[in-house]
């Protein structure tokens, strides 16, 4: 099983999404589990201030250092742990580190909102800085829940078949066949909907011809909607031809 130790200023946001479906039935397993610790349980005044101006004068507010450190520390988070801060300028989050995730017991994720976190912090319990792309949210929790599913996706026992994940977008590395490539067309009943016909080649029970097509499908979708991996896809050992 894993957890998540989730600090946020919203905890009652979680689990959100993620309590249905897949991954709801997954929690209900016990495949996973999470804490969501509120932030200003761990502040130091009546108010529960968490925040604060930035030093050098800009817009917007600042997490103070002394206020994360103590909701860290008292849920036993240290240099050593598997601390992540959800961050615009963090390492963009792909399918690689969903997988490398799966294969830990625990994992902390710091939810921010405002300008973000003072440095300080960061460096003092080595966080490391992730982004789920290259937008702005107004705050971690949403991006928390993004990296939470995919992750557990990779957990095994959450998803029905491995199959699951080898072929899909983003699939398993050593799946060399859809390396790199976007998920091909998917097709289900009734075979002509709006004068639309499901591709012949899927109706004729020949598994070489169908896996051939969705091999060709998906190069063509990944061509035009993400050239990048098209490129890696052509660069690989294994696809030369």
């Amino acid at each position: 099983m894993i957890n998540f130790k989730i600090f946020t200023l919203f905890p009652e946001i979680f689990p959100g999404a993620l309590g249905y479906s897949i991954t709801g039935d997954a929690l209900q397993k016990n495949l996973w589990n999470y804490q969501a610790i509120n932030i200003r349980d761990y502040a130091f005044d009546s108010r529960r201030t968490v925040d604060d101006t930035p030093y050098g004068g800009n817009a917007g507010m600042v997490f103070k250092p002394d206020v994360i450190a103590n909701a860290l520390e008292k849920n036993n988070i240290t240099k050593e742990s598997n601390l992540i801060y959800l961050s615009p300028r963090g390492k963009v989050f792909n399918q690689k580190m969903a997988r490398d995730f799966a294969k830990k017991t625990e994992l902390s994720i710091l939810c921010a909102r405002y300008e973000g976190v003072d440095q300080r912090v960061l460096d003092e319990f080595e966080v490391e800085e992730i982004s789920i792309g290259d937008y702005v949210l107004s705050g971690g929790e949403i991006a928390c829940q993004v990296m939470i599913d995919a992750i557990l996706r990779n957990v095994e026992g959450v998803l029905g078949s491995k199959q699951s994940l080898d072929q899909e977008s983003f699939g398993n590395d050593d799946n060399d066949d859809f390396q790199f490539l976007l998920e091909y067309p998917q097709y289900t009943k009734p075979s002509i909907w709006r004068e639309y016909k499901v591709p012949e080649v899927l109706l004729s029970g020949h598994h070489s011809n169908i896996d051939k097509w969705r091999k060709e499908q998906a190069k063509i979708l990944t061509k035009k909607n993400r050239l990048d991996l098209y490129q890696k896809y052509l660069l690989s050992s294994n696809n030369k031809s």
